[in-house]
């Protein structure tokens, strides 16, 4: 397993850096095939001493993306946290794999080359409304709605967009406000 531990407005110490990688290392117990884990960690000024530091954990198992984060006035507790977190989320993570009788080597699949996500927007008023203050670019790979709802759920986000292996094309997943979840298919006009 690759860990990679990155920081910003932190001190990256020896100390740290092996603490980190003891706590993360921990984690292949749980799930043996994690690619790689990334641990960000941060410091933010806030108003409560006891949310300052954030430890961000992102652990790539083919194909399949899980993140977690946690927030503590000291670094070492958040990371404990953190790891902590990350064990419960791979523990449901397996669970669901079993009780769906996904748990062969050929479950997830991983694409030879994974495929670049660039949104365009055109000009729809004359004149903008905002300012793009962020671009992201990510790689998505090819996976039937079912699968995307699932790493949906892993991430804990609200909408996931993804490449739908059934109708070769980009589609958007959205959980909606009765609690099920909608998809999106773009046409060109």
């Amino acid at each position: 397993m690759n860990i990679v531990v990155r920081g910003r407005n932190v001190s990256m110490t020896d100390r740290v850096q092996e603490y980190v990688e003891k706590k993360v290392g921990k984690l292949e117990r749980y799930l043996p095939i994690i690619d790689e884990a990334r641990m960000e960690l941060s410091q933010e000024e806030t108003r409560s001493a006891q949310h300052r530091m954030i430890a961000q954990l992102t652990v790539r198992s083919r194909g399949k993306i899980l993140r977690a984060e946690e927030r503590d006035q000291d670094l070492f507790a958040a990371i404990d946290l953190v790891a902590e977190k990350m064990q419960r989320q791979i523990s449901r993570f397996k669970d669901r794999l079993y009780s769906r009788g996904q748990h062969g080597s050929d479950t997830v699949r991983v694409p030879e080359e994974p495929v670049s996500v660039v949104e365009v927007m055109a000009d729809m008023e004359p004149e903008p409304v905002g300012t793009v203050v962020r671009t992201k670019t990510f790689s998505v790979t090819p996976m039937n709605p079912e699968e995307a709802i699932e790493q949906m759920e892993l991430l804990g986000h609200d909408f996931f967009v993804f490449y739908n292996s059934e109708i070769n094309g980009i589609n958007v997943l959205y959980r909606r406000r009765t609690g099920d979840y909608g998809l999106l298919q773009p046409e060109l006009a």
